[in-house]
């Protein structure tokens, strides 16, 4: 799953709670909700120019909500301080919600400008609350003297998170190294938004193809493509957007080896073009002032600070696993490589396999193998349905209902909205944007417009959206997607049950509020119903005919179940690495073209693949804090997912036993962040995960 941190605006995630409500006048974006479910976004009344109006009102509320806090004059407690603080900042986080929306969503020129200004704003009044001092001597005088409060495991817990992310922060530090950390995160911020618009500035151009030079192409990808093309004035030609869900159709299926290289070579030099949107100087600031920052806080480098609050503790063990599993990957690759250069060379091809040809003979190798190829499939992977079997598995597994519901808000035509309901009751709302578009980042994310709570008694329910970027088909044609945007669709939607599922007292351990490391298991893990016959035989229909997949197209899908998994660890646990290495460099001088060749040489990458994030495009890593030094942690968390599905495979009822479910429901899904991790998925399995069924999941064993 990718969150966007808006602007990194909070160390601490106890200071985006909700309730209270904005004075009478004050901008529309930080007024309470209005309308069904305890109130929805007010999509419908956003305007840019609004925006920092909205944050300066929302700041100034939640430095009075603040100072209430500070000024108290009785002993502090838990609830005058850490509840108090817990309920602070309802406007803020209603105004950064909406923001959130219109920055991954709605980007424009304008919005960029207006993100220039607010990040160093927002970023300085997030320090401003992190080293208000008072404010901090108060959580720790509640801290040490805890157990007079006679506290309940989800208040304790919720103590320890708020406690440890003031101090994380730089509460702590001396007056000097609190006003340097805070210059740090106001100059990260800029840079931050700087690569964030580089990059999103090279996803927006094209390429133009004629008919001949996209032979190969599905008629849909093609009628897409001419459509795109036509609404940009050049009628006759077909548009390749610079986004991964048209790059890989065309490089796996263009019979046209020169257009294969184009449309790979524009898409992997996102951000590296040595123009004005590159971003490897931008990368060289952001390394450096990160690890100056960790070094004022008493961590060696960035990587230890970001990883110690995750289940692998120190980057040492993270690097431990990703080695572990790379030799077996590396040797699987280079199986791979050799079978897609035998059908290379009986064909006469007279090419040596390159990065531009991996997918296309890898297809046909799998038609060799397993009678088996991605056009076979595709004719059956309708978005829309697919997106009724995603719906239908939750309900199946876990008792969700989805009802389509008419007449709330949206920020765009292009989404859709759902009630969520289980026993009857509706528990969640769920907002889904599935099609690429300008200003649009790309990739697949999950985002918490609200997240769930109970505190003061008062049920607040969950609003969770699903982020994707399909090319929109013709008009009147079915979208189809690759089975990997299936997989990603099924993992994003995996996300959203989590956060739906949430039942939890306090907003700050609600839903996703987990370990980076650990939030990414639930999605992982709900990929898997994808390939279950139940929901393939329903919902695999072919476009034409509405008939559904038949069972001996199931039987070669599953037996094909492991093949190219070196193509695709390799791809993944190169980026993961280099995302370690660059933080575990320390002070070092880096250029990152430079590093990220020399260090892939080092591990032995093959030459036939590229990262899948290259480091000038990497905004899981450069766009924010968020996944910096945890890239790694996709591969800790499908451990933890390989063995999970085992135990669901292991049931009577396969993936959808109602034991094993239940079981999920209760220790994991419902939880959130009031318990340890490690603990929630002991209680759940009896057990630790098997580091081993990571490498059976993957063929590997």
């Amino acid at each position: 799953m990718d969150r966007r941190t808006i602007m990194g605006l909070m160390a601490s995630a106890s200071l985006l709670p909700a309730t209270a409500f904005a004075a009478e006048g004050d901008p529309v974006l930080t007024q309470a909700w209005t309308g069904p479910y305890g109130g929805v976004p007010p999509f419908d009344k956003v305007k840019v120019e609004d925006f920092e109006a909205a944050f300066d009102t929302a700041m100034n509320a939640q430095r009075k909500e603040i100072a209430a806090i500070t000024a108290n004059t009785a002993a502090p407690t838990f609830e005058n301080t850490i509840v108090a603080l817990e309920t602070a900042g309802a406007e803020m986080e209603r105004v950064s919600t909406v923001y959130g929306v219109w920055s991954s969503g709605l980007s424009t020129p304008t919005l960029q400008e207006i993100s220039k200004r607010l990040s160093p704003k927002l970023a300085a009044f997030g320090d401003e609350i992190n080293q208000n001092e008072v404010l901090f001597q108060k959580i720790r005088t509640v801290y040490e003297g805890k157990a007079a409060f006679k506290l309940t495991p989800e208040q304790d817990r919720l103590l320890w998170v708020t406690h440890n992310g003031f101090v994380r922060s730089g509460a702590a530090l001396s007056p000097e190294a609190k006003t340097r950390v805070a210059a740090i995160n106001k100059e990260l911020s800029v840079l931050f938004n700087q690569f964030s618009d580089n990059l999103l500035h090279d996803e927006e151009q094209t390429l133009y193809f004629s008919k001949d030079e996209l032979a190969g192409l599905s008629d849909g990808f093609l009628a897409s493509a001419a459509a795109s093309a036509k609404a940009a004035g050049k009628d006759g030609q077909y548009a390749v957007a610079n986004t991964r869900s048209a790059m890989e159709p065309v490089t796996t299926f263009a019979t046209n080896r020169a257009t294969r290289e184009k449309v790979w070579r524009f898409y992997v030099n996102r951000g590296d073009n040595g123009d004005a949107s590159d971003n490897n100087a931008i990368i060289k600031k952001i390394l450096k002032l990160r690890v100056e920052r960790a070094n004022l806080r008493g961590y060696k480098t960035h990587a230890h600070w970001r990883v110690e609050t995750a289940m692998a503790k120190t980057p040492e063990a993270a690097m431990g696993l990703m080695e572990s599993v790379w030799p077996a990957a590396v040797k699987r690759v280079h199986e791979e490589v050799a079978d897609m250069q035998k059908v290379a060379d009986s064909e006469k091809a007279n090419i040596t396999i390159e990065p531009w040809d991996y997918r296309f003979y890898a297809e046909k190798v799998r038609k060799a193998r397993y009678d088996l190829d991605e056009n076979e499939i595709k004719p059956y992977l309708q978005l829309d349905k697919l997106i009724e079997g995603m719906f239908w598995a939750a309900s199946q597994t876990y008792g969700f209902g989805f009802r389509k519901v008419e007449g709330l808000p949206v920020f765009h035509p292009d989404v859709t909205t759902y009630e969520v309901l289980r026993d009857g009751k509706v528990i969640g709302v769920h907002y889904l944007d599935p099609y690429a578009r300008k200003g649009k980042r790309s990739g697949a994310w999950m985002n918490a417009y609200r997240s769930q709570s109970k505190e003061g008694g008062k049920a607040i329910i969950p609003i969770v959206s699903n982020n994707s970027n399909f090319i929109k088909g013709a008009v009147g044609e079915p979208v189809l997607i690759s089975w990997d945007d299936a997989s990603t669709l099924f993992h994003e939607f995996g996300h959203a049950i989590h956060g739906l599922s949430s039942n939890v007292t306090y907003q700050t351990l609600s839903g996703t509020s987990v370990a980076r490391d650990y939030v990414e298991f639930p999605s992982q893990v709900n990929e898997r119903w994808l390939s279950t016959p139940e929901v393939l035989s329903r919902f695999a229909l072919h476009y034409k005919t509405g008939k559904p997949m038949p069972a001996e197209l199931l039987a070669k899908i599953k037996k094909a179940d492991t093949f190219n998994q070196g193509f695709a660890t390799v791809e993944y646990l190169s980026s993961a690495l280099i995302d370690m290495k660059l933080h575990l460099a320390g002070d070092a001088d880096i250029d990152p073209d430079a590093f990220e060749r020399e260090e892939l040489a080092k591990l032995g990458m093959p030459k036939e693949i590229v990262m899948r994030h290259r480091t000038p495009q990497f905004a899981h890593v450069f766009s924010s804090d968020g996944y910096s030094a945890g890239y790694y942690s996709y591969l800790w968390a499908d451990v933890v997912a390989a063995d999970c599905s085992e135990a669901f495979a292991e049931a009577p009822g396969g993936f959808y036993d109602q034991t094993v479910a239940g079981k999920m429901m209760k220790n994991i899904l419902s939880v959130g962040n009031t318990i340890d991790p490690a603990i929630a998925y002991r209680n759940f399995r009896g057990r630790d995960a098997d580091p081993k069924a990571l490498m059976r999941s993957r063929g590997f064993a």
